[in-house]
């Protein structure tokens, strides 16, 4: 194929092209792969038994360990760092040798990177949240999106350094005669950016209470989503479109203008989850119109990334990673303008609190962020000579999760919008309770679809033929292989 990927009128990029490329760590690749099949199953499982004990309390209780708030912080935890954090941690393997020219820092940094990400901040962080201690270090934090203990915050803190000292200088140091890529910009931006707010966001809300720490723990219950998840799935997205389609990126420009502000606007988005509390009202403000224009800034990318596809229906229909990638692009443009949207006082003053929100986080975790993931997964796993992708499977996969998520996405609106209602009036609360339950039982009964899902998705790994075509064009990339290897995307 004659590929002109990349930007438009621009040289190809070499990683499109097929030259050869730097040495790749396929054993860590592996390995993050692997932890990614362990912690998204582990992670669902949590979020099952959270939604089924809304419906029966009385589920799994009795002990400490399955109260609804330990169950609940390890299925979002265990989503972020676990599934969500080794998926990324996996593509930047594939991916980073690939888009610098040079091989990533060090294999020793990357074992211990390894080891401390899934032993001591994934495994330990479930572990100690069950056991619930009570000690000041090891006691599960009231702050969302950052629940595991202070403790596991300093080892997840050094393991964002460690990850920034590994991917960053390749790409920075010399980049390779194709110039820094915009997935290149979007991935140096998403590491240091996380390394300095996730303290700023976890850490300083622990020793700042009250209001104040409350706006500083805004900043991380958005920036774990706009400056760790956005970034690393729309650095995939770019990444896989030229790839699999051999055509450039439609707008250099555009691209450029939608990283820029990215960055600068969305550190000022997290205050909106505090709308019409004691934090100063200009601060709110500015939380707000931060988040329109925000909103703005995702029509230009997904614009971009779309017009980038035009004329592609065919291929991606097909294309199991390009229709979970294109999936994850169209569901950032829906769920970035509803959170636009509900930023608005007057919309805040109906939804805050109900299950639209929670409607509203699964669609950006479950269906921006995971889509572009198993997108990313599914597209090293099909260009891995050793691999046995399977695209039959990852097709169901794909149809199974997104009827679960759609269904669950409906009914948690709904719910919502109930809820708004019945509280806006002079109904008891226990009202609201109550009409809430057939809303929760539709939402458990949504896991099975989706832990299918899943399981079809790891099938789609494991399950087809051996692949033995490392090197040549589509099935170049060896996940055991040694390097340097064929480019091949």
């Amino acid at each position: 194929m004659q590929h002109d990927a990349g930007h438009r009128n621009g040289p190809s990029l070499s990683f499109v092209t097929g030259a050869k490329v730097a040495p790749v760590e396929a054993a860590l690749m592996r390995a993050h792969a692997y932890a990614v099949v362990a912690s998204l199953l582990i992670a669902a499982l949590f979020g099952t038994v959270a939604a089924i004990k809304l419906v029966d309390p009385d589920f799994l209780s009795g002990h400490v360990w399955d109260t609804w708030g330990s169950v609940r912080a390890d299925h979002t935890q265990g989503i972020l760092f676990g599934w969500l954090g080794n998926a990324f941690l996996a593509f930047l393997y594939f991916a980073v040798p690939r888009l610098a020219g040079r091989p990533v820092m060090s294999s020793v940094l990357g074992w211990w990177l390894f080891v401390l990400w899934n032993l001591a901040v994934v495994a330990l962080g479930w572990a100690v949240v069950l056991i619930n201690l009570p000690d000041y270090l090891w006691a599960i934090k009231p702050l969302e999106w950052t629940e595991f203990p202070l403790a596991v915050n300093l080892v997840t803190e050094a393991c964002l350094i460690l990850t920034a000292l590994q991917f960053i200088p390749p790409l920075a140091r010399r980049p390779n005669p194709d110039g820094i890529y915009v997935t290149s910009w979007y991935i140096i931006g998403a590491l240091v950016f996380t390394l300095l707010a996730f303290p700023v966001g976890s850490l300083v809300p622990m020793l700042v209470p009250g209001a104040i720490g409350a706006a500083f723990s805004g900043l991380w219950i958005h920036d774990a989503i706009g400056l760790y998840v956005t970034p690393l799935v729309v650095a995939i997205a770019y990444y896989v479109f030229p790839v699999r389609t051999g055509e450039p990126i439609y707008s250099h420009f555009l691209s450029m203008l939608g990283f820029w502000l990215l960055f600068f606007v969305y550190p000022l988005n997290g205050t909106h989850h505090y709308i019409y509390s004691s934090i100063p009202m200009d601060t709110q403000r500015a939380a707000i119109a931060a988040s329109v224009i925000l909103g703005i800034d995702v029509i230009i990318v997904v614009f971009n990334l779309l017009m980038s596809l035009r004329g592609q229906g065919a291929r991606v229909r097909r294309d199991a990673p390009l229709l979970f990638v294109w999936t994850s692009v169209v569901i950032y443009l829906v769920v970035s303008l509803q959170g636009s949207l509900q930023a608005l006082m007057p919309m805040q003053r109906y939804i805050h609190f109900t299950d639209w929100v929670i409607g509203h986080s699964h669609l950006a975790m479950l269906g921006f962020a995971t889509f572009g993931a198993l997108g990313g997964i599914a597209h090293v796993c099909e260009r891995s000579a050793g691999c046995r992708y399977h695209s039959g499977y990852m097709h169901l996969a794909y149809w199974l999760i997104l009827f679960g998520l759609g269904v669950m996405f409906v009914d948690l609106t709904m719910a919502g919008l109930m809820q708004g209602r019945l509280w806006n009036s002079t109904a008891p609360w226990m009202d609201s309770v109550r009409d809430s339950r057939i809303y929760w039982l539709v939402r458990a009964a949504t896991a099975i679809p989706l832990l299918l899902g899943f399981a079809a998705f790891i099938a789609g790994m494991f399950a087809g033929a051996v692949n033995r075509h490392a090197g040549t064009g589509k099935r170049s990339f060896h996940m055991g292989a040694a390097a340097p290897q064929a480019a091949g995307g």
